[in-house]
């Protein structure tokens, strides 16, 4: 995997780099076919035969290392758990997570859930923020620990879409169909679920080492050991209520608030004697009165379509993914030609090389693609973006700068030139010294990436 990782490193675009990531994850399964066939429809089964396709991703030694550490917590990190006789339990002691007192848990039957591997393995931290950008929704992580002839969880359904690799031993899964339409890509995840719930699962199998299994939110799944082996799997998890109906819950709000300052029809009172004829208690009775009333309202909200303001919607949206988001992380070459490779030192009494020397002639691109979303909003426009963020889910507060409208233009124009070089001077700003301007606040903050290191050291 980190061999992969590298070859994708030399592909300019993250775009790019992201689909073969995708590609390589399902292969020998095309994207088109498992999107078409499988993404919220239907599990998916890939039996490789390759126990190494995922080797590098995680392991038992990556885990022990974390531990050893000394920076994962109980509960915070890592989750203790069992399930056995239809009981599920989490055992989770407060304070750190000592070696000692976690691998002694593992030899007594519990099953060991660490929360944020992304936090710990640079390895998982570049393998998600690669593939958050194929998703454009949050790309996260879940590693699990299972002894031999155990169960660490009970059945139940997810709120997102899951990737289980295997990555050392065998598990033995189970996935079910969801038992309702209302269960069908559910918002939420279940509560544990006892085995009388569940029928026939629609998919029975060993995970070995190198297999993957994908099955959608809202499918119900447990898996256990066999008494031979320990199972190491990781879930790479998306899509975490990004659906339309969430969508729309960032857009209605917004569409109603622009009708009600635009058109006098949403600001007319209701009429005085609507209580009397209207309401579930009313809902029988047959009066032309409850008919206009039901046609205004179907009226009204037909209209509202016309204020949605769809594109705001979206762009608010893109700036939360860009707060769950993962870091980028950076190749040796994109250190060197950005800010977090700039040889600034303390040297023979006083800072050296601290000068951002950018000219007209200096070239310039995003670091990534999928790193800035601009923003008008009603403070002025802001552009958000992810360098700063943290390893650990919204540790950091949304990063943010708020530019001049006058940089939009520039903004885009770095967008759509992507993933080539572009000269500073070519920037669609007014004057030169906007022009320079602009890049170095861009640069300082590792958004903007120069063709040549700015200082040769």
């Amino acid at each position: 995997v980190s061999g992969l990782l590298r070859r994708l490193a030399r592909l300019e675009d993250s775009r790019q780099r992201a689909a073969e990531l995708f590609r390589w994850l399902l292969a020998p399964v095309a994207p088109a076919e498992f999107l078409g066939r499988h993404w919220e429809r239907a599990p998916l089964l890939v039996r490789r035969g390759e126990p190494g396709h995922y080797a590098g991703v995680f392991s038992t030694a990556d885990f022990d290392a974390a531990l050893r550490g000394g920076e994962v917590h109980f509960g915070t990190h890592l989750d203790v758990t069992s399930y056995a006789e239809g009981v599920r339990e989490t055992h989770n002691p407060s304070g750190r997570a000592l070696p000692a007192v976690v691998w002694d848990f593992y030899q007594n039957g519990c099953s060991l859930r660490l929360l944020c591997p992304q936090a710990f393995s640079s390895t998982v931290w570049h393998f998600l923020s690669t593939l958050q950008e194929q998703f454009g929704s949050m790309a996260g992580a879940n590693t699990y620990l299972t002894p031999p002839g155990t169960q660490g969880f009970a059945p139940h359904y997810d709120d997102i879409e899951a990737f289980v690799l295997q990555l050392e031993g065998k598990k033995h899964w189970r996935v079910y169909r969801p038992r309702t339409d209302a269960e069908v890509l559910p918002q939420f995840s279940s509560a544990n679920l006892t085995q009388a719930e569940l029928g026939e699962p629609v998919l029975e199998t060993v995970l070995e080492a190198g297999d993957l299994l994908y099955f959608p939110r809202g499918f119900i799944h447990q898996g256990d050991c066999l008494p031979d082996a320990h199972s190491l799997h990781i879930t790479v998890s998306s899509y975490q209520r990004n659906s339309w109906g969430d969508f729309l819950e960032k857009l209605l709000p917004a569409a109603l608030q622009m009708a009600l300052e635009e058109d006098v029809e949403y600001r007319r009172g209701l009429p005085m004697d609507y209580l009397q004829y209207m309401g579930v208690a009313n809902s029988d009775k047959v009066d032309a009165r409850r008919t206009a009333f039901v046609e205004k309202v179907q009226s009204l909200m037909k209209k509202l379509i016309d204020y949605a303001p769809i594109d705001a919607a979206v762009d608010q949206r893109a700036k939360s993914f860009l707060h769950d988001c993962l870091p980028p992380v950076l190749t040796q070459s994109e250190k060197a030609q950005s800010v977090y490779g700039f040889p600034a030192r303390w040297q023979d009494g006083g800072p050296r090389n601290v000068d951002i020397l950018i000219t007209k002639d200096t070239e310039v691109r995003l670091l990534r693609h999928g790193i800035i979303r601009l923003c008008n909003e009603e403070a002025g426009v802001m552009l958000y973006y992810t360098t700063e963020n943290s390893r650990v889910y919204h540790k950091e507060e949304p990063k943010f700068l708020e530019l001049d409208p006058e940089y939009t233009e520039s903004i885009e124009f770095l967008l759509s030139s992507y993933p080539n070089h572009v000269s500073v001077d070519n920037l669609p700003c007014e004057t030169l010294e906007e022009k320079i301007s602009l890049a170095t606040l861009l640069f300082e903050k590792g958004i903007l990436t120069t063709k040549k290191p700015l200082v040769q050291v």
